[in-house]
């Protein structure tokens, strides 16, 4: 069963978010394959030669327009047009195949349903924890490193400094992320707010508070920014209401990948925000 290695669970090796900006692992590359695979490579073989396919257009644009090689060197029979271009996609970095998906999506009167692609394209790199998804057929990201490097920030400096239930909170709420196989974003928010949370029951010294009036009683001990105060508060109100993320309803909820990914990338933001405010206020 996957999971953390044990130097990462007790912090001896800093805990890496999985996913995957400047990379494409071995399941997202053989992902987009397959789909590549389905719409292209499979019905390009109907027919033994280019000249009588309905994907001469395609390939001829292919190498015109994104490989910019001479067109006489296109392999021979659509088999070896499969053959050359799986070599190539396998030998790729993960710019190059996310430069080819993109081009695919750009080329006009493709002889398969673009937006089908497009819909398999979205679903694999959800699935396996890409950073990018095509929105109105363009292939953009949906995170950046900076925001991954708070997560994983906050994840660190909390252990180091001591705040032991927020990197729990954190971790759980990475953990329940990133699992491919079954992840659980009701409780990925969950786990998110609930480190900071922590940290401010800790700060203050009331672990009983809940986070609207731990924030409240924080503000007389940092100097926090009316508008953080209020935009966090208003962020306990979602969390309570809404899907009811912190209730225990039985109903499914409508929650998803951005909202679990944006509430982890908040709540690092705001307790590494809180954490360097109350280093400096320690050290006075």
């Amino acid at each position: 069963m996957a999971g953390k290695k044990f130097s990462e669970r007790i912090g001896l090796v800093k805990v890496k978010t999985e996913i995957q900006l400047d990379y494409i692992d071995e399941e997202l590359k053989n992902s987009l394959w397959n789909i590549v695979l389905k719409y292209i490579l499979e019905p390009i073989r109907d027919k033994p030669y280019l000249s009588s396919s309905s994907y001469k257009n395609f390939i001829e644009s292919l190498w015109f327009n994104h490989f910019k090689e001479p067109l006489d060197k296109i392999p021979y029979g659509t088999s070896n047009i499969k053959s050359h271009l799986r070599d190539r996609f396998f030998s790729w970095n993960y710019f190059e195949i996310y430069d080819f998906i993109d081009f695919i999506v750009r080329i006009d009167n493709l002889p398969f349903q673009i937006d089908r692609f497009v819909d398999d394209c979205n679903y694999v790199l959800k699935r396996e924890l890409s950073g990018y998804r095509f929105v109105n057929n363009e292939l953009a990201p949906i995170t950046s490193e900076i925001e991954i490097a708070g997560i994983e920030n906050a994840i660190e400096n909390s252990a180091i400094n001591g705040f032991i239930g927020v990197n729990l909170h954190l971790k759980n709420a990475l953990n329940k992320l990133s699992d491919r196989q079954n992840p659980d974003y009701r409780n990925s928010i969950k786990e998110s707010i609930s480190a900071v949370e922590s940290i401010c029951q800790q700060i203050t010294g009331d672990s009983n508070a809940e986070l609207g009036k731990a924030i409240k009683k924080l503000k007389e001990i940092l100097p926090i920014h009316g508008a953080l105060e209020q935009g966090f508060i208003k962020l306990y109100g979602y969390t309570s209401d809404g899907d009811g993320i912190r209730h225990a309803m039985m109903e499914e909820d409508n929650l998803d990948q951005e909202d679990a990914l944006y509430m982890l990338i908040s709540c690092s933001s705001f307790v590494n925000y809180l954490m360097v405010k109350w280093n400096k206020l320690s050290e006075k």
